[in-house]
């Protein structure tokens, strides 16, 4: 349907490197997202300028953050941009590699101590640089490991550096503290960054500018400067106005109302269900007895760096149930026997237990002490033998009891009959799918887990393999497509899915609003990630989430309290525990903190003073308290937000679809022998489609412009040489609407050349196509007519064909891209005043600090004077006056460099000014892409 060089313009067309809301439509097209138009605005606010050293991104929680920074991340990767870094709490890191392989189809890597240490042994010396190791990926580590690599992650040139959970940072300002902040800030400091929290600030505006000072350490002056302009308790109108001036730079928030108001996102509500369960005398002396083991101080079977790792998993095994520490004893005896270390064993059992040994900052695995007592073991032995007798579970008798109630309840809320079940241990899951299947839910449970070799999955994932055999549904991931299959039957034909903590990372749930956490983590922000398996974008019923609260074990019931009224867990509605959740330094730290109540608290009186001091240590974080002055900084973002995201949605709308369309035409003209129907086509017996939900729905191949067919006929069509030709184009076989600008020419014949205009800087690079035509009538027609003649189907009628317009045609690309270079220029000299008026502040700042220091040495020295003369003995007034001539000689020395310092302040102010104009500076060229003679005709 189209010619050689019509393919070769859609090529060029679609792959463009240009101005970010051009460039976004390409990644967009590529994603398998429900883009919400706010989210659009946030990836375009952080790409708005090449001069810019990053951004907050502080939309409020569920409004999609890791989807804006990862829009960031796909334009960087579109443009060949391979060294990106994402530096994220632990426990997100399974997460945000699956996020974004399946939605983005973007490669990455987690690096931790093990695989670290592994490519270390092989030769690599750093592995943060992907480049040296020949494998092209995103770098995804915790901030703790990150922060201990400092020296191997400075030695790598970023693109760009994404923090998650970012409020991480904002006491980074502090020198008492934040130690992995200041880090991470001194070794990152050149490195283009977005910062992501829903909560940039909590109790001072300190925080913000502890946040701003991770990214540019000119945006304001120093601590002492702001301190005094922005942090005094009264600010005045005027400054808060020119610090939300400034702050619109640099800091982008939506609030959920104002979406919600734009019709993107409804938020369903969570409602809260608890059954009480008094453990068995059994029970209760079997976690006396391990516990008493645990808080034993001579304990000789476990090294100390790994004490906390150890014990944490086995009081979390012992918590969800003792066929699951009848096992864990069992394998515990047999390693100490033996001598050989417990994580790894541990591991197997509790699933999470590697997220919380990357943060624990343990790189070795435990030893056992030779030493160790065979008391010891003959101890382990006791306690398995009366797991061994243990044939009842109370916890279990209450899973059965509150089950029922939870199905009636939200079938009154019109929910599903289904229910995801979270427990912390593997060989729990197992017991209580037997346990369940025995009381009413047979061949009605699936299990998901970080492995699933169990007989029931490998048989559920050979079915959906051979339903979806030749299909684009499977991807040749063994563990995606085991996750697929089963989040597929429990979708279609099961009642119940048990899940672990590895199991659920990355899996989208929100057909189910049932969810019951069996086992309980301390971790908050690890519970409002299982809930935000079900309780998401999509999810159109409210949740019903479920707990047990133990009557027997008062340190529990307490973590249960803690969780449920301070943190705000389990009620409300949809994000709002997570404005709470953001003003945490630290789920970890919580976790381990409750841990060590676990360890030392030998009665209830003890535990009760424990978590009373624990709560009030929390108390500033936990009541969510900003200062007026703070909230207000972040809201007044919200102007016209509402008219804003609407416009918004339109033109991504029409330049998705315009981007579809093209992307449709390439296909036409490169693949003649596909069948077309409407926006898919069938090639070799598998449907594509340019729509991702289509073609997940229908089983077809996603065809997008950056993977697989998408980008071989790209380059295909880019490589090709092209002579210059005759084409005829037939405007009758066009299927996609009407030109009536084209239409008028029917009948007519002229000339068409294609030029590539490229503006590189040190900064950026950005690419126009230049289309000019002329007809045979004398007539030069305008830019978008000859864009739109070239989607008009067309073939090669003979080759070699001479121009005869060439001087109308050249003056019509001169034009064009005269155009073209004045907007870039004028962008330039856009982005060029920002950094001055920002540079400008900067020096302000500077210099109000200098002022500031002299009015508090006139403070300090009229108040010594003054001290001084009520002083009662000769000596006393012999220091005064000592301590007076020290004041007065820093002032006089302050007054004397005064002018010096401003001087250095202004010199600084235009260095920098010269470096972002040499940033900017613009080399220009342009080549021929091909050049044709046109007919146009209507063949009926």
């Amino acid at each position: 349907m189209f010619s050689p060089h019509q393919s070769a313009y859609f090529a060029h067309w679609l792959s463009l490197t240009g101005k970010a809301e051009e460039a976004l439509t390409q990644t967009i097209a590529s994603a398998k997202v429900d883009m919400n138009p706010h989210q659009v605005e946030a990836a375009l606010f952080a790409l708005r300028s090449p001069l810019s050293n990053g951004v907050v991104l502080a939309d409020e929680v569920g409004l999609g953050k890791t989807i804006e920074a990862s829009l960031v991340l796909a334009r960087k990767w579109a443009e060949r941009k391979r060294k990106l870094l994402l530096i994220v709490p632990a426990t997100l890191r399974k997460q945000w590699s699956q996020e974004l392989q399946e939605k983005f189809a973007l490669p990455s890597i987690i690096l931790e101590s093990r695989n670290f240490n592994q490519e270390q042994k092989e030769g690599i010396s750093n592995p943060f640089d992907r480049e040296v190791v020949g494998q092209a990926a995103i770098v995804i580590a915790s901030y703790e490991f990150a922060a201990r690599k400092s020296q191997e992650v400075g030695r790598v040139p970023w693109d760009m550096v994404v923090f998650d959970e970012a409020h991480k940072l904002r006491n980074v300002y502090k020198t008492d503290g934040a130690k992995t902040a200041r880090t991470l800030r001194d070794t990152l400091m050149k490195v283009s960054k977005i910062l992501m929290s829903a909560t940039p600030l909590q109790n001072s505006l300190l925080e913000l500018y502890g946040l701003v000072s991770m990214i540019d350490p000119y945006f304001f002056g120093d601590l002492n400067s702001f301190r005094a302009r922005y942090a005094r308790p009264r600010l005045d109108e005027e400054e808060l106005w020119g610090l939300r001036q400034r702050l619109r730079k640099l800091v982008n928030r939506t609030l959920r109302r104002k979406v919600q108001e734009e019709g993107g996102i409804n938020f369903t509500k969570r409602y809260s269900l608890t059954e009480d369960f008094r453990p068995t005398p059994e029970e209760l002396l079997l976690y006396e007895d391990v516990s008493h083991y645990l808080q034993s101080d001579d304990l000789l079977a476990i090294k100390p760096n790994a004490r906390h790792l150890v014990t944490l998993a086995i009081r979390k095994i012992l918590a969800s149930s003792s066929y699951a520490i009848q096992g864990t004893l069992e394998n515990m005896i047999e390693r100490l026997e033996k001598k050989m270390p417990l994580l790894d064993v541990l591991e197997s059992d509790y699933d999470s237990l590697s997220d919380t040994a990357d943060s624990s900052e343990v790189d070795e695995e435990d030893s056992i002490d030779p030493e160790a007592l065979q008391d010891e073991i003959d101890q382990l032995k006791s306690f398995k033998k009366l797991a061994d007798s243990i044939t009842r579970n109370a916890k279990a008798d209450a899973l059965l009891r509150v089950l029922d109630r939870a199905f009636d309840f939200n079938q009154r809320l019109g929910g599903a009959r289904k229910a995801v079940i979270f427990t912390e241990s593997v060989r729990t899951q197992t017991w209580l799918a037997g346990e369940l299947e025995k009381n009413g839910f047979a061949n009605q449970i699936v299990l998901l887990n970080g492995s699933n070799t169990d007989p029931s999955s490998r048989h559920i994932y050979q079915e959906w393999l051979q339903k979806h055999q030749g299909s684009a549904r499977i991807s040749g991931s063994k563990s995606a497509d085991m996750k697929a299959a089963l989040v597929d039957k429990f979708r279609e034909d099961a009642t119940l899915m048990i899940c672990t903590e590895a199991g659920a990372e990355g899996i989208n749930l929100q057909f189910c609003s049932i969810l019951i956490n069996y086992d309980l983590p301390w971790n908050p922000q690890r519970v409002e990630q299982r809930t935000g398996r079900v309780h998401r974008y999509g999810q159109k019923h409210d949740l019903v989430v479920v707990n047990f609260i133990n009557k027997g074990n008062r340190a529990d019931e307490r973590v249960f309290e803690l969780l449920s009224q301070k943190f705000q867990l389990f009620e409300g509605v949809f994000g709002a525990s997570d404005e709470i959740l953001g003003s945490i330094e630290s789920g970890v730290d919580i976790e381990r903190r409750i841990h060590e109540i676990y360890q030392k608290c030998r009665n209830d009186e003890q535990i009760e003073a424990q978590f009373n001091t624990l709560q009030d240590e929390l108390k500033q974080q936990l009541e969510y308290r900003m200062q007026d002055a703070s909230r207000s900084v972040l809201e007044t973002f919200d102007v016209d937000v509402v008219k804003r995201l609407n416009m918004r949605r339109g033109r991504t709308i029409d330049q998705l679809n315009e981007y579809q369309h093209m992307l449709l035409r390439l296909a036409q003209a490169e693949l003649p022998e596909a069948m077309f129907h409407q926006h898919r086509f069938r090639l070799d017996g598998q449907w594509f489609d340019v729509r991702w939900q289509e073609a997940e729905a229908t089983d077809a191949q996603f065809f997008r412009p950056h993977e697989g067919l998408g980008t071989e006929l790209i380059k295909q069509a880019r490589r090709r040489p092209l002579d210059s030709s005759v084409l005829e184009l037939d405007y009758a076989a066009l299927d996609n609407g009407h030109f009536s600008d084209v239409q008028a020419l029917l009948g007519q014949s002229g000339e068409l050349v294609v030029d590539k205009l490229t503006f590189t800087s040190k900064k950026q690079k950005l690419e126009h196509l230049l289309v000019a035509a002329y007809t045979d009538q004398g007539q030069a027609l305008a830019p978008r007519t000859a864009s739109r003649l070239l989607q008009v189907p067309g073939q090669v009628a003979s080759g070699n064909a001479a121009l005869r317009h060439e001087e109308h045609l050249l003056a019509q690309l001169a034009d064009n891209a005269y155009t073209h270079h004045q907007q870039a220029e004028q962008d330039n000299a856009r982005y060029y005043e920002e950094e001055n008026d920002k540079l400008e502040r900067w020096a302000e700042d500077r210099k109000v600090a200098l002022d500031i220091r002299n009015k508090q040495l006139d403070v300090e020295i009229r108040e010594a004077r003054k001290a001084a003369r009520q002083l009662p003995t000769l000596q006393e007034k012999l220091n005064a006056k000592r301590e007076l001539k020290r004041l007065e000689k820093e002032r006089d020395d302050l007054v004397l460099a005064y002018h010096e310092e401003k001087k250095k302040i202004e010199a600084e102010e235009d260095r920098l000014l010269d470096e972002a104009a040499a940033m900017l500076e613009l080399t220009v060229k342009q080549e021929r892409l091909f050049a044709i003679r046109w007919t146009l005709k209507e063949n009926r």
